[in-house]
């Protein structure tokens, strides 16, 4: 029985945990690129790994107050889903290692473009 390691995650608020793409060690010239050229570059790609619940709501003043309260907390979803790729500003994100494995956490509002291939998992 394999366990998904993502399980473990629990994203929060409107946070994206991606899994960086791995990047082409050669210019389109053909040259060879130390390591570490590409990360310091401003933009970057990664795979959405998981989701937050998205952004808070806060609870409103119930109309009815013989009524039990709601403390059940709501969210305006994230545009990301799990599958994307992601292209995002570096500056505003945070890389975690776990288990060995790179990852990055970013909030919602510094991915620039997400590309959706629904066909990808078919």
């Amino acid at each position: 029985m394999q366990v998904d390691i993502h399980q473990e995650f629990i994203v929060v608020g409107d946070r994206v945990l991606l899994r960086p793409k791995s990047t082409d060690q050669r210019t389109r010239t053909g040259l060879y690129l130390p390591p570490g050229v590409q990360e310091k570059e401003q933009i970057q790609s990664g795979y959405v790994i998981k989701t937050g619940p998205g952004y808070a709501i806060p609870v409103g003043v119930e109309d009815e107050p013989w009524k039990e309260p709601k403390d059940a907390t709501r969210y305006i979803p994230l545009q990301a889903r799990e599958g994307d790729l992601a292209i995002f500003l570096k500056g505003a994100s945070h890389e975690i290692t776990f288990n060995n494995e790179r990852y990055v956490i970013v909030p919602q509002g510094a991915i620039l473009l997400l590309i959706r291939d629904e066909g990808l998992f078919d």
